[in-house]
């Protein structure tokens, strides 16, 4: 059997939804293909990367992707993580499930470096909190 696939998506593709992404792969890679996308391209931000790295997990290797890259693929579920991501939303065909859950975006954060650094961990640790309470065994996510 497949593993279902699950695609988040924020607008810029470079800290929420690549955080959510590298998590489910690495933690529960046995049971689900995760992916991420934005309605912008970018860049991963340098700052997601430290603060998963810090949790041992290394998503240095992950790349910004476009919404485009995934409108004919076969995803399961698809999870918006801001509202601007929401409310462009297209429509996969085939996905049996879309969840929002709103996270916020750390990369607008101000201040000095490691004020910016707590705010991308209490991110990261809200995604990571929230993935673990509604992974469910069948292969879904509950809401």
């Amino acid at each position: 059997m497949n593993k279902p696939s699950i695609l988040f998506i924020c607008t810029h593709n470079s800290a929420r939804s690549q955080i959510a992404e590298g998590y489910i792969n690495n933690r529960y890679g046995d049971r689900y293909t995760a992916y991420s996308a934005g309605t912008e391209v970018t860049h991963i931000h340098p700052l997601a990367i430290e603060v998963m790295n810090e949790r041992g997990i290394d998503i240095s290797g992950q790349r910004s992707k476009a919404l485009s890259e995934f409108i004919d693929s076969d995803i399961d579920i698809v999870v918006t993580v801001c509202d601007g991501a929401k409310a462009v939303c297209p429509v996969f065909p085939g996905v049996k499930h879309t969840i929002h859950k709103e996270f916020m975006d750390p990369s607008a954060a101000t201040g000095s470096d490691e004020e910016k650094r707590e705010i991308f961990r209490r991110v990261r640790d809200e995604i990571i909190q929230w993935i673990d309470m509604n992974v469910q065994p069948g292969g879904t996510l509950a809401v």
